[in-house]
Formats: C-alpha cells, structure tokens, sequence
C-alpha cells in the first residue's frame, strides 16, 4: 500500500507569515500549487491555501440575528469577526490556517484520502519528527492513481 513517502513532494515551497497576499497568490500562479505550509524559525505554524485566497474575494456573510425582550443577539459573532479579518488580510498571518493537519511518512493513502475529504483540507503538510518533509496536495493523490497502475 502506498504511504505519504511514496507520493509526497519533497521539494516543499513554504511561506513566512510576512508575506504579502499579493506575492503569495502570484507564487501559487508561478508553481501551480493550490496550498503551502507557513513556516517561521523552521517550526511549521498552518498552511495557507487558495481557499484563504479566495476568501479574500467573497462576500461577507451576515450573521443571524434573534430578538428577545428587546435585546438583539448575534448567533455566532466569532465567525463573523474571523470572516471580516480573513477578507481584510494583508499577508499570510492574517488569513492562513493556524490549526492544519498534519501526516506523517507512513501514513497510508486511504488515510490521506479520507482525511482530505472529511476535513475539507488540500494540502497536507508532513511531519517527522516534529520537522516537515514534505506536503501532500490534491495533485500527488491524482499523481497516485497513475502509481498504482
């Protein structure tokens, strides 16, 4: 069964957090990738993805509201707030995913597959060691149906 090590890119293009929305969107154009892991002082802290681009982009979404005895609750004003500061971001810190998932060298591809599909995810960073190795993305799993051929 193929694992992470068998399909993974080794050669991992990163970003730092500082950087600029603008440099990161043309950086995902110029190597055709659709996500990266965001690294400072090497510790891996998410991964930003084409996703948190485009977020950039979409309408905000109002949030429900209930009136009780006068009183107007906001259902869920969190998620409003981290809307807005995602579509206002200006560099990577400000709209990556700070809690990503990650894998590691041996994880099996049903494994990868799954976890991509349940959790909504396209780039997986791999981790051994607690240092990353290398990251697996949608193209490396399509890459993998071709391998098993």
């Amino acid at each position: 069964m193929l694992t992470a090590k068998d399909i993974m890119t080794t050669d991992v293009i990163s970003v730092p957090p500082d950087m600029p929305v603008e440099k990161l969107a043309a950086l995902f154009f110029e190597h055709k990738i659709g996500g990266a892991p965001v690294m400072e002082d090497g510790n891996l802290l998410g991964v930003v993805t084409e996703s948190d681009l485009i977020d950039q982009s979409k309408n905000l979404h109002i949030p429900t509201v209930i009136n009780i005895l006068d009183a107007v609750f906001v259902l869920n004003p969190n998620k409003m707030d981290q809307e807005f500061k995602k579509m206002a971001g200006r560099t990577v810190r400000e709209i990556f995913s700070k809690h990503s998932l990650t894998v590691c060298e041996d994880t099996p591809l049903n494994e990868i597959a799954t976890l991509m599909a349940e959790k909504h995810v396209h780039t997986l960073p791999v981790v051994t060691d607690g240092k990353l190795v290398g990251v697996v993305g949608k193209s490396d799993l399509i890459k993998s149906i071709i391998m098993k051929r």
